[in-house]
This record gives structure tokens, C-alpha cells and sequence, in this order.
């Protein structure tokens, strides 16, 4: 169809009622329009019929249509370039060669496209198709505008962005999450200097709000109709079928324009809180955000998947759920857990540099509730391990720094969080989840408590996962537990406390091993209480037995320990585990032997001088010749890789080398020391 007849048969369709069907054929019609139009005018009138169009504007799908009109124009715009670069607005007229395109170049095209953009439609339409044009014209450093036509329609970008943002009330809903959408796909090819001119102080909340509202994540709305499509089936199994509303809900959800590019909306909400004015928008944000992630845990936690933990999984789902709509679930979710940590992250760093949000007024304040927000999303974090995200890492690290500065809000905090049912081991894998949370997370504050308040904070809860008898599915809260009494018996002050449960401990700390602990997580935990024991910690001047007490338990195990090879499953426990496994399998006897050698260069001179020929002699205890070259390299490395002082390297290099330890260490007592030259041996006569 000639193109003047087309032009006259889409702008008929603009003006008609709304038809999908009919719109879809309109709008791919427009993008072929807009480049084969040869007049400017026409490009012109062509732009300003369509942002006025009631067939395309009276009955709108969310951002679907708004996303629509950007890639009209990035079509658009990057076909006009390709004619371009082919020569098809510089080549002569010829009748008998077909032309490439209207002809027109680049910067005529994209004037004719902006002279459109009149007041007959709102700013926030004018935002798409300024960056459908950009984007087909600049994106992935095609640099199909003129540096200074490339100017201007940046310019032109914000100025409607902070216009639109002047009267968010006027322009509704749809304006602002349109205009949100433009700027996240376009923010990347703005310079420095223009995106300086954004009102950040106007944009940073509407960008937070369509995060999370009904363009966005829905308020977690989509997890609370789950609950209702989970239907138990024969075999005890739950089942979430694949053409079930709710799951047909998460995938639409899932394709939404700004859920689909979370990862940049994210990063521009994290720029947007760094270059805010008012430090009172980025509270603003932080209890957006601490709201939202409440509605996530609170919708989660009503919903039947919440009752299975992780290790329960394939058992009880089916493999329909486990292999389609479980996966789709758990992606969204993650992009949640991803965009909240990110948008975290900005608000901490930026209140370590504002004067403001690092008062003490605001700072725990905002402290407490980013670690509430990392809280109720801990249930999608724990899954793929939090320390893997240093974003997560940073948050949560950084505000216990913040919070310990401020002893009565750390109190008040750890009590805000404190287990529902503390003492107890919870039945709901998502109070378990908070029990781990909980236990991670108030190690850190031993150093600013009392012993009281310790044994009321940390104990109580930790204690019932210290049981040696408890589920080994729950080795991840087990070793959260065993790090958190060690920090409290480590606390300096904590010197009467400790006393009193260090027997509790060091019960379940033999006991557990290695049915519930790894040997790294033993050998951890054993030389952290060595440490605790010794000098130069106040509670070796008052209880000077407890060191000596300990080694003698550790040899006592050590020399009626089992000798055969502990198996995978015993010795591998977690990621941290398998990094550092020996390449021959140890049995329990050897790793005992090598918690007592970590345990060296911490017992006092008197001490070391008794314990190196009884680590000597458990080394020749060890039957397994490979066992035995491991441990005895451990040995060596013990005493000179510069893990002892000064005094006690000079113990060690006396005992090693006028005390028999080379011998003992090397050859053994009872072994042969050659080889010797039989010639030079000369005749033994018997002096029997």
C-alpha cells in the first residue's frame, strides 16, 4: 500500500474504538510509517495524532502500552539509522532504484518526530517517545545523532520528566510509572550533566512506590492467592498446577515491563538516594521499604509452601510443582530479595556520609529498620546463602556497626526480633528462619552487654540447638547457635557467665562432633574456647585449670577415638567445608590430633613445654601412614609458619631440636632411624 494511503488509514484507526487486534495492526503500521514517510510534516503529524489517539490511549494495559510506544519508536529509530549508514538520505534521487526509507537523515527525523510532541498530549507520553528515539539512535553506542541534536533530546528527556513530577496528582498514576519507565530504560545514555538536572527529591519516592505497587510487585498480592491453588493430592504431596490463576498472576506479573527490568530500576533508585537533597525522602523510602518486605514475610508466612523447609521439598511437592511453578515462584522472589538489598545498600552508604542520617537521632533509627527489612526477607536470602551477596553483606554488617554505637537501641532491637518461642525448637520453618536470623545477628552485640542480659538474649535461645540429639536438618541454626554462645563466652565481661555454662558447652560441643559438626566447624569452635581460656583473657587469672582441662578431655577423646575414614557426608557440611577438604579422607582420631596442634600456640609457655612430646606421641598413635603424613605435616606447619611467638617458636625450636622432638615427630620411638652404612658400623658384641 503507498505509504500516503497507509498514513490516511492509520490515523482513521486512531480515532476509532479500542480493539487490541485493531491497535496491534495500527502500531506496527506507524513504526513501518515513520520510516518510509519521505516529508518531515507528515513524520510530524503522524507523531502527534498517535500520543492523541482513543483507540490507542481510552482503554490502556497497565505499561504494556507505554512500552509499546518506546519500541515503536526504537524500531523506528533504528531502521531511520540503518537507511542512514546505507546511504539512503544522501544518495541522489533516482526513479528506477527503490529509495531506502523517507530519506530524510537522522537529526531532520528525529526534529520531525520532537515538533509532535505539542501540548495537545500530557508530558509523560512525551517521555516515551523521547526515549524510543534515543534509545533507537544512541543505544549500544550507535551514535546516530549529532552531538548537539543528542543534547537536546537528553534536555528535552528531563525537562518533561520534572514537569511530569511537578504535579504527580494531575498526572496520575499512570503518568508517573510511565514516566518511570522511560527513565529507567534511558537513564544509562544520559550524561552526567543532565541527569544533575532530576529532581531527585520529587522522583526518588514514585520510583520506590512502582517498585513495589501494582506495576511492580504488587504489594506481594501475588502470594497470598497461591495459598488458595495448593491442593493436597494422593501421596501426601502438595500440588500447584501450571494453569492455576495464581500461577497465570506470577507469570504475568513476571513479564511486567518494570518487574521484567528490576535490576536497573533498582540501580536507579540507588542513584536517586544518593543524589537526594532531603535526607527526609530517603526515611521516606526506607519505611516504604521496611512496609513492603512486612507485607512479604506476613504473605508468605499464611501461605501453605511456607510450612515446607528446604530439605522437605521433593518429598512433599510434586514434580510438576518442583520442576515448573515452584522455580517460577522462587526466580520473582529472588529479583525481590535482590532490588531490596540493593536499594538498602544506597540508604546506609549514604547515611554514613550525611551529617543528618548519621546523627544520633536518625542513625539507629534507620539502622534497626534496614536490618528489620534484611529480617523478612531472610526467608528468600538464607536460600542461596547471604554472605554470597556483598551487597546483603554490607547492609547487614554495617548497621550492627551503627547499632553497637547505641547499647539501649541494640537492646530494644534484639528485642523487637527476639523468637516467639525461645528455649524450644520452633515446628514452622520460617520461625526457624527467624531463629537463625536472630542468632546470627545478635552475636555481634555480646561486647555490649551485660551478662545478664546475654544469658536472657543468647543463651535462652541458643541453647535448645545445641542439643548433639537435634534434627540434622538443622546444621545451618546448629553452628548460627554454636557461634553465638562463643561470642558470648569470649565477651570480657561475661567472666562469671562463662564459668557457670562453659561445662553445658563444651559437653554439646564433644558430643556433636561429627555427627552435627564438621571437623572445621569442631576445630573452629575448640580453639576459639583455648583462646577464651588462656592469656591473655582475664578468665585464665581466674579459673587457671579450665585450659589444662580441656586438652586433657581433647587427648582423652583423641586416644579412644574411632580410626576409620569419616565419610562425605560427615566431614562436608557446607560450601566452606568443601574448600578446604583434605585430598585423603581423615578418620575421627586425626582431626582430633589436629584440633590439639591448632590449639599450640595458645597454651602458656609451661603448658606447651608438656603438650609437645603428648601431641608427638598421638601422632604415632595414628595407624594410617597417609592420615599420619597429613597430620604430621600440620605439625611443622603448626610450629613454623609464624603461628607461635617469639617464646614459644624458641620452645618449639629446643624441644624439636635437643629434646628428641625430630625423632619422635619424624621417626618415632620405636622405628628405625636409618638408613646407615653397614661398613662403618664396625662388630656389636653381646654383653650378655
Amino acid at each position: 500500500m503507498p505509504a500516503d494511503r497507509l498514513l490516511t488509514s492509520v490515523l482513521r484507526a486512531y480515532q476509532g474504538a479500542p480493539n487490541p487486534e485493531q491497535n496491534n495492526s495500527a502500531l506496527s503500521s506507524t513504526a513501518s510509517l515513520l520510516t518510509t514517510l519521505s516529508n518531515p510534516l507528515n513524520v510530524t503529524l503522524l507523531t502527534s495524532h498517535l500520543l492523541t489517539a482513543p483507540a490507542i490511549w481510552n482503554q490502556i494495559d497497565g505499561l504494556r502500552t507505554p512500552l509499546r510506544i518506546i519500541s515503536v519508536y526504537n524500531t523506528a529509530a533504528l531502521t531511520v539509522h540503518k537507511h542512514q549508514l546505507e546511504g539512503g538520505s544522501t544518495k541522489p534521487y533516482d526513479a528506477y532504484q527503490p529509495r531506502l526509507g523517507g530519506g530524510i537523515n537522522c537529526d531532520d527525523w528525529a526534529v520531525a518526530v520532537v515538533k509532535g510532541l505539542d501540548d495537545r498530549s500530557p508530558r509523560w507520553q512525551h517521555t516515551l517517545v523521547i526515549v524510543g528515539v534515543l534509545l533507537g539512535m544512541e543505544g549500544q553506542e550507535r551514535q546516530g545523532l549529532s552531538r548537539s541534536m543528542r543534547t537536546k533530546y537528553e534536555n528535552a528527556l528531563v525537562t518533561a520528566a520534572n514537569l511530569v513530577l511537578e504535579s504527580p496528582a494531575i498526572v496520575g498514576l499512570l503518568g508517573i510509572n510511565s514516566t518511570v519507565l522511560a527513565l529507567n530504560h534511558a537513564f544509562p545514555l544520559l550524561s552526567d550533566n543532565v541527569r544533575r538536572q532530576l529532581n531527585y527529591d520529587a522522583l526518588v519516592m514514585h520510583l520506590a512506590t512502582a517498585m513495589t505497587s501494582i506495576e511492580g510487585y504488587e504489594n506481594a498480592q501475588f502470594i497470598e492467592i497461591i495459598d488458595h491453588d495448593v491442593q493436597q493430592v494422593p501421596g501426601n504431596k502438595f500440588d500447584w498446577s501450571t494453569k492455576s490463576r495464581s500461577f497465570l498472576q506470577l507469570q504475568r506479573l513476571a513479564s511486567k515491563p518494570l518487574v521484567s527490568s528490576m535490576g536497573p530500576l533498582s540501580r536507579l533508585i540507588a542513584h536517586s538516594i544518593e543524589n537526594v537533597g532531603m535526607p527526609g525522602r530517603i526515611v521516606e523510602v526506607l519505611d516504604h521499604l521496611l512496609a513492603f518486605t512486612n507485607e512479604l514475610q506476613a504473605a508468605w508466612e499464611k501461605c501453605k509452601l511456607s510450612e515446607l523447609d528446604p530439605s522437605e521439598e521433593t518429598t512433599f511437592l510434586t514434580p510438576e510443582t518442583l520442576r515448573v511453578t515452584y522455580p517460577v515462584l522462587w526466580q520473582v522472589l529472588k529479583t525481590t530479595m535482590f532490588a531490596t538489598t540493593v536499594v538498602l545498600r544506597s540508604i546506609v552508604a549514604r547515611t554514613l556520609i550525611n551529617s543528618t542520617l548519621s546523627s544520633d537521632h536518625f542513625a539507629p533509627a534507620i539502622a534497626s529498620k534496614s536490618l528489620l527489612s534484611l529480617r523478612n526477607i531472610h526467608f528468600i536470602s538464607s536460600r542461596m546463602g547471604s554472605n554470597t551477596f556483598s551487597a546483603y553483606t554490607f547492609v547487614n554488617l554495617t548497621c550492627i556497626d551503627i547499632l553497637t554505637r547505641f547499647p539501649l537501641h541494640s537492646r530494644d532491637f534484639l528485642k523487637a526480633i527476639y523468637p516467639v518461642q525461645a528455649g524450644t525448637i520452633p515446628i514452622h520453618p520460617l520461625q526457624r528462619n527467624h531463629d537463625l536470623f536472630y542468632l546470627n545477628t545478635s552475636e555481634h552485640f555480646t561486647l555490649i552487654m551485660s551478662p545478664a542480659t546475654a544469658e536472657n538474649l543468647i543463651f535462652t535461645p541458643a541453647s535448645p540447638y545445641l542439643n548433639p540429639n537435634a534434627n540434622m536438618q538443622l546444621l545451618e541454626i546448629f553452628e548460627a547457635a554454636h557461634s553465638a554462645m562463643l561470642a558470648v563466652l569470649g565477651a570480657p565481661q561475661s567472666g562469671p557467665l562463662t564459668t557457670r555454662i562453659l561445662p553445658f558447652y563444651v559437653e554439646s560441643l564433644f558430643n556433636s562432633f561429627p555427627t552435627n559438626l564438621s571437623p572445621r566447624q569442631f576445630r573452629f569452635a575448640f580453639k576459639a574456647l583455648m583462646q577464651i581460656t588462656t592469656p591473655p583473657n582475664p578468665l585464665s587469672a581466674a579459673e587457671p585449670d579450665l585450659s589444662e582441662t580441656l586438652m586433657e578431655l581433647l587427648h582423652y577423646r583423641a586416644l579412644h577415638a574411632p580410626v576409620s575414614p569419616l565419610p562425605p557426608s560427615v566431614t562436608i557440611k557446607s560450601d566452606a567445608d568443601a574448600q578446604i577438604q583434605p585430598k585423603i579422607p581423615l578418620s575421627e582420631q586425626a582431626v582430633l590430633l589436629l584440633t590439639l596442634l591448632d590449639a599450640l600456640s595458645n597454651l602458656p609457655l609451661r603448658m606447651l613445654e608438656e603438650w609437645l612430646p603428648l601431641a608427638a606421641d598421638l601422632l604415632n598413635a595414628i595407624a594410617d601412614l597417609g592420615m599420619r603424613d597429613y597430620c604430621r605435616g600440620r605439625f611443622w606447619e603448626a610450629m613454623e609458619s609464624g603461628e607461635m611467638d617469639v617464646e614459644r617458636s624458641a620452645i618449639c625450636v629446643a624441644w624439636w631440636s635437643t629434646r628428641g622432638g625430630r625423632e619422635n615427630v619424624l621417626f618415632g620411638d620405636g622405628e628405625e632411624r636409618g638408613p646407615f652404612m653397614s661398613g662403618g658400623l664396625g662388630i656389636r658384641e653381646s654383653r650378655l
